[in-house]
């Protein structure tokens, strides 16, 4: 069969990519065959390249539940236990990874599953020690080798957050080093929570979903229906987190003012503002060692407050962070899951973030936004 001819505008005349695009179609459903023709120095090769991307290469739009069926959910084996809930809460079981151990202390992650084109989601936390790191950056490069469509990291702590500047001559801006280690190994999007520094976003040359903790959060203290509500931050650091909360559930909120005497260690705390029979919630979004903390809820508790819980996104309670909660006056600690306990106590309760990653991980499929998701956007 005489292959078919498109038709070619005369000379001088302009078309656009659109038009062309709806002729090579309609070329496509009546011939099997076909050829397009192209005067010369009327089409730039650009345009055409373009074009035979969209009609030929570009897949079908798919349905929700062709979206849902293409997307693959895997884990690392730090975060198993969350991804295991995510999996479940998106309605598509767990992907099939296994990790082979070496004598010399070296592994090897690999997918156990066909990957080729697929939409491919791996979720790990980069907590302590490092090799949860190294072994989200493995996973990404063996993806990509596998010839998956899109890698996207799943990272509910990023780990390194706090490294997000030069703070003294002569140090690593980690956080920095940490994005250009996942482009680097081949992710096309991040999704994460509660960034320690919003400007981490900005390390990035891929798009970045940044949602926060504040649409779990916030209906828990609403359900609390405490009397004398007011926000409270344990440092000037999270003074805009603080009273973005305190906008949202109108109610005041106060600050504590800290000098650290080391890393880990605070030497002195002020109190600024009156906090005399309220029932104070301090917010953050991590709690390491549980100092700066639990020294802000004792000093609200001996200024007259009539009671004090804390919450927080990322429990890493590093040290003697159990004993130090134990010990303080907070009538409860809430937190997320985005780290494991490595210990049960009767002060701390955990909200999950499963829900809430499983259905950005909907939208990013869908190209929806995720603006709704967030409770309120200013931390």
């Amino acid at each position: 069969m005489r292959p078919a001819r498109l038709p070619i505008p005369p000379s001088g005349q302009l078309f656009n990519e659109l038009s062309f695009c709806k002729i090579i179609k309609k070329s496509i459903a009546s011939q099997n065959n076909f050829k397009i023709l192209i005067q010369k120095n009327k089409l730039h090769k650009i345009l055409v390249c373009s074009i035979i991307n969209k009609v030929l290469i570009s897949p079908p739009n798919l349905s929700k539940k062709q979206m849902a069926t293409n997307a693959l959910i895997f884990s690392g084996r730090a975060t198993r236990y969350l991804a295991e809930k995510i999996a479940e809460s998106y309605g598509h079981p767990l992907g099939n990874v296994e990790v082979t151990d070496f004598s010399d202390g070296e592994f090897q992650p690999s997918f156990e599953e066909n990957i080729r084109g697929r939409d491919v989601f791996i979720i790990q936390s980069t907590f302590s020690p490092s090799d949860n790191l190294f072994e989200l950056l493995m996973l990404i490069d063996a993806a990509r080798r596998a010839s998956a469509k899109r890698i996207v990291a799943v990272i509910p702590y990023f780990g390194f957050a706090r490294q997000d500047r030069k703070d003294k001559p002569r140090v690593s801006v980690a956080s920095k080093l940490i994005a250009n280690l996942l482009t680097a190994a081949g992710i096309q999007r991040l999704i994460t929570i509660d960034l320690h520094a919003d400007q981490i976003q900005g390390y990035f040359d891929v798009p970045v979903d940044h949602i926060y903790a504040s649409s779990i959060f916030t209906p828990y203290i609403q359900n609390l229906n405490l009397p004398n509500l007011i926000m409270a931050s344990p440092d000037t650091g999270g003074t805009r987190r603080a009273a973005a909360y305190a906008k949202y559930l109108n109610t005041g909120f106060v600050i504590c003012y800290k000098q650290r005497s080391k890393p880990n260690e605070v030497g002195k705390m002020e109190l600024v503002g009156d906090v005399e029979g309220k029932d104070v919630i301090l917010i953050d979004d991590i709690i390491d060692t549980a100092g700066s903390i639990t020294k802000a809820g004792n000093l609200i508790m001996e200024r007259g407050a009539a009671s004090v819980r804390a919450f927080c996104t990322h429990p890493v309670f590093s040290g003697e962070a159990f004993k130090k909660i134990e010990d303080a006056k907070f009538e409860e600690v809430v937190v997320t899951d985005t780290i494991p306990l490595k210990k049960q106590n009767d002060k701390i309760k955990v909200l999950s973030t499963a829900d809430l990653f499983a259905e950005v991980i909907k939208r990013a499929l869908r190209t929806k936004s995720i603006s709704s998701l967030y409770q309120f956007g200013d931390k």
